[in-house]
């Protein structure tokens, strides 16, 4: 039985999905670090992260620093004398922290590192429109994704795949690869590969996403949109804006696409709807605009907005 003392780092459900399997497998988890509660909602109420929720559950202790410099908290780290750090969707550790414990600290990410250093990179593989992504352990050092791999496992990918499916596969791969990772630690059997020697020589990064790089350009291919939308659904969600004929616009939130065709075309870019569905079409082709959120709505299949809506009042921009 693998006898390490692990301390895991980790705030949303994808770490807690890694937890569970690393507490499966019968590794013990001596502590936990996550986010300070944070107020949310209308009411503004103190809002816990996923993997303080868990720890509550399961009775496992854990600590919420502010600064992950505070003296309190490092000497509270310290008295959990664990062996090893587990790193998955976490905040950028210091030295301090990530060199306290005996045998390293180790960080999971969603690709194949090099490629897709950053804090999106299961939304940028298929924005980027790649047929195969993976993940990675490796031990962290003092740049971000940087450290020398340890394990990889490659994965494929569907072309109608978004990314909140690749993030479930990877959660529960990452599961497995997280506990062979620590069982190799544990074994003493562990050859990592600096990143230098993996990959060819273009490295391309998975930069945080926000409102402005989220916006769905209607003049790009339309395998170049589709690929968008289901790099962003369902979570952040690429968005549009729909005009009616009064000049009011709403912010669209596309969830779900399929091309239709690739056959170039002539005309302006235009929303139309065809045997109850909604499509979009431009000088590159047409695709399907199957469910979205309007401003204000809630989400919506197309063939339902259909039935008491036209979309020949509206313009896409």
């Amino acid at each position: 039985m693998n006898k390490l003392r692990v301390v895991f780092m980790g705030t949303p459900q994808f770490s807690v999905g890694i937890m569970q399997a690393v507490k499966a497998s019968g590794i013990e988890i001596v502590g936990a670090v996550t986010v300070a509660d944070k107020p949310a909602g209308r009411g503004m109420q103190l809002s816990k992260s996923a993997v303080k929720i868990y720890c509550e559950v399961e009775e496992i202790p854990v600590l919420q620093p502010i600064s992950l410099k505070d003296e309190n908290f490092l000497a509270e780290l310290r008295n959990f004398q664990a062996d090893i750090f587990v790193v998955v969707a976490f905040r950028m550790l210091p030295k301090v922290v990530w060199d306290m414990p005996t045998k390293g600290t180790f960080n999971l990410h969603a690709s194949l590192l090099p490629d897709y250093r950053g804090s999106a990179p299961i939304n940028w593989t298929i924005i980027n429109g790649d047929q195969k992504s993976g993940i990675s352990t490796f031990f962290i050092d003092d740049k971000i994704d940087t450290g020398e791999v340890i394990l990889q496992v490659e994965m494929k990918i569907s072309e109608n795949e978004n990314a909140g499916s690749l993030h479930d596969r990877m959660m529960e791969l990452g599961g497995e690869l997280v506990v062979d990772t620590l069982n190799s630690i544990e074994a003493n059997a562990v050859k990592t590969i600096p990143q230098s020697e993996i990959g060819g020589s273009e490295i391309r990064l998975a930069p945080k996403l926000f409102k402005e790089n989220t916006k769905i350009d209607w003049s790009a291919n339309v395998q170049t949109i589709h690929n968008f939308v289901r790099g962003l659904s369902p979570f952040p969600v690429a968005w549009t804006i729909w005009e009616n004929q009064k000049g009011e616009s709403k912010n669209v939130k596309v969830f779900e696409t399929r091309i239709h065709s690739f056959e170039e075309r002539t005309n302006l870019a235009q929303l139309y709807s065809e045997n109850n569905q909604l499509f979009f079409e431009n000088n590159f082709g047409i695709i399907e605009i199957c469910s979205f959120q309007i401003e204000g709505k809630k989400r919506i299949d197309a063939a339902s907005w259909l039935v008491g809506n036209e979309i020949d009042a509206w313009k896409i921009s």
